[in-house]
């Protein structure tokens, strides 16, 4: 089974950027890749994902404001995310399920194999 270890979060003013990183121990090509965030008092939900077939897809709140990438010679996922709003604030989870996405888009977190730790993101108005 692989591991993920997410870093890159932080505090930023609105409008601001942060790159996430997802660093996996193992070949994802193969793999369903999301990111998830988690306000507090509030459910998971999925914001983007990536299938090895390069399939990509977000969620409408954060369409075109973030962008997930993967970088195969390094297992790594990315997630860019600009013009940061205070309702983006949350602990940032990196999540990844073996033979791809069982639906699409991936947002039923209990279909997903492995989870990271994550990492806080936190957007000041």
């Amino acid at each position: 089974q692989v591991s993920l270890a997410e870093s890159g979060g932080g505090s930023v003013q609105a409008g601001g950027s942060l790159r996430l990183s997802c660093k996996v121990s193992a070949d994802t090509s193969r793999y369903c890749m999301a990111w998830w965030r988690q306000a507090p008092g509030k459910e998971r939900e999925g914001v983007a994902a990536i299938v090895y077939n390069n399939g990509i897809t977000y969620d409408d709140r954060v369409q075109d404001r973030f962008t997930i990438s993967k970088d195969s010679a390094k297992n790594t996922l990315y997630l860019q995310m600009d013009n940061l709003k205070p309702e983006d604030t949350g602990m940032y989870y990196c999540a990844a399920r073996r033979n791809g996405c069982w639906r699409w888009p991936p947002w039923v977190d209990y279909e997903f194999d492995t989870w990271g730790q994550g990492t806080q993101v936190t957007v000041s108005s």
